[in-house]
């Protein structure tokens, strides 16, 4: 195994707001606490150890008992549990959706980056105790976005018809899934190992919820991963004194609206990721999840024949809790309420809508955590790396958008050079005269000047271009080599961790490919891996 790194902005695949994160840039630095080093951790502790009560770690210990009755856990979970009750414990969380056996690649990197944070700062900080946990989105009902996984370039999919929270569906129709990867996979020991993985997982487990709780806990128990779904009851009601605040006072949304508002003044280049809703909570109850919205006095779920008074309302979240369901700008602070918590990890969507809320958490006297961007990987095999050397392709090429890939290529085999630079560089020097000419003449001349030197720079542009495609059909086989590698490394012209599934890399690796990504994954080195294997 061999490793490589590449600043994120040299990939291109990265948004400005994120570039300039990891660049820590000055007017950036009010919308976020701490940035994540490795140094910074000590007065992050500090802050979450004065504000989170001893009550809230009992509430969680009690509930993660409940939710891990019948999973079969292993000694570092358990222990991982209990030190949750200790005041020296601190977590460190990534969340993400039910996706079907996993989704993206970028799942497995999101937890391998976690865990590993927590291995470094029991380093750094030995007095303390840290707890890696994976937020399961139990209560997302975008079914769409997780009812199917990549394989060899197909796309395996769960067809049924679905409302409500994902987690509280029932599996049953996943039969046919399974067989269809079973006979995709064929028989040899890894293949049979991802499909008693998949039958264990799907198969004997009746909700989404548990399914994925089994998967996860599988992949990773030994390392002490700890699971935690917020759709549960008494979690939630350590929620109801914020989601009071946001339904009744809209806080959140007047909060996060300013800080949006902010944060798009400070670059035209920055794209707001979400936008919050007058009230950020959904109803949850009897296979559906509305938006609550007000009306006047009258508070409603979208919908449905649903509606409260203000003290129906109240009376209803102090009673029943578990039906009411944060939205993605309301959940991290339910995140944060009952978490120890020091840090996030998420991508940079997730890091991006993030830097919208911290106003939000000082509002609401919460801290706001540390934001990680998670580790992304390109893994390359030896037979793949063994082509681009034949072609003398490098790696940071490969991160080119296509048709400056196939171009900047074209143009270092070419035998004649099809760079016109210094020919439009001549004519701009000619150019001069002329303009000085014609504003010794008639300076009415200067328009019609400009023109003529627009006119030749696109017959130019228009010569290279022709060149260019005359030198491609000539080097075609090359092309369609340099263009078969490039597809099978950023499948649908994005990031391999964004299309394929982790059972890919199994196949080939087999049970040592997730050890191999904790050797490899470096979270505070904020560095794109290229992994070579």
């Amino acid at each position: 195994m061999d490793i490589d790194c590449l600043p994120f902005k040299n990939t291109g695949y990265f948004s400005a707001l994120i570039c300039d994160y990891l660049d820590q840039t000055e007017s950036l630095k009010p919308f976020y606490n701490r940035f994540p080093k490795l140094e910074n951790f000590e007065e992050q502790i500090k802050e979450k150890a004065q504000s989170f009560p001893q009550l809230h770690r009992d509430v969680l210990y009690d509930s993660l008992q409940k939710q891990y009755s019948n999973v079969s856990v292993s000694k570092k979970t358990q222990d991982h549990i209990k030190q949750l009750k200790e005041p020296i414990t601190f977590t460190v969380i990534t969340g993400h959706q039910l996706n079907l056996f996993t989704g993206p690649l970028y799942f497995l990197y999101k937890i391998v980056s976690t865990i590993n944070l927590t291995k470094e700062l029991k380093k750094k900080y030995p007095k303390y105790n840290f707890v890696p946990m994976y937020w399961m989105a139990t209560e997302d009902h975008d079914f769409e976005e997780i009812n199917y996984f990549n394989f060899k370039g197909k796309k395996l999919q769960w067809n049924r018809k679905a409302t409500g929270p994902v987690g509280h569906l029932k599996t049953e129709g996943l039969e046919e899934v399974y067989e269809a990867f079973a006979n995709e996979m064929g028989s040899f020991t890894n293949a049979e190992t991802l499909k008693e993985l998949f039958r264990k997982a799907y198969l004997e487990h009746d909700t989404l919820t548990k399914a994925t709780r089994f998967l996860a806990n599988e992949l990773f128990k030994e390392t002490g991963l700890v699971i935690v779904d917020g759709d549960d009851t008494d979690l939630k009601r350590l929620l109801i004194p914020y989601a009071k605040r946001d339904i009744f006072e809209q806080v959140s949304f007047e909060k996060v609206v300013v800080s949006a508002e902010k944060l798009a003044k400070v670059s035209n280049a920055y794209n707001i990721q979400v936008n919050p809703r007058q009230i950020n909570y959904f109803y949850l109850k009897d296979g559906i999840r509305e938006r609550i919205i007000v009306k006047g006095d009258t508070y409603a779920v979208v919908d449905t024949q649903i509606s409260w008074s203000k003290n129906e309302l109240k009376k209803e979240l102090d009673e029943f809790p578990e039906r009411f369901s944060p939205n993605v700008i309301a959940r991290p602070l339910y995140q944060e309420v009952i978490l120890p918590n020091l840090c996030y990890i998420g991508g940079g969507g997730e890091i991006a809508y993030w830097l919208e809320l911290k106003a939000m958490f000082e509002t609401m006297n919460i801290p706001f955590p540390m934001l990680l961007l998670r580790n992304s990987v390109l893994a390359i095999s030896g037979k793949q790396m063994t082509k681009l050397q034949k072609m003398e392709v490098s790696t940071q090429d490969l991160f080119l958008k296509q048709h400056s890939f196939i171009n900047k290529k074209i143009r270092n085999i070419s035998n004649i050079d099809i760079d016109f630079a210094p020919q439009k560089k001549l004519l701009e020097e000619q150019f001069k005269s002329m303009y000085a000419l014609a504003e010794q003449t008639d300076a009415s001349f200067v328009g019609a000047v400009k023109a003529q030197e627009i006119k030749q720079k696109q017959g130019l542009d228009h010569l290279e271009k022709r060149l260019l495609k005359a030198q491609k059909r000539k080097l075609r086989d090359h092309v369609v080599r340099m263009t078969e590698i490039q597809n099978e490394l950023f499948p649908g012209q994005s990031l391999q961790e964004r299309n394929q599934n982790f059972s890919e890399l199994y196949l080939e690796l087999g049970p040592e490919f997730i050890p191999t990504l904790f050797k490899a994954l470096k979270p505070l080195q904020l560095e794109f891996t290229v992994l070579y294997y």
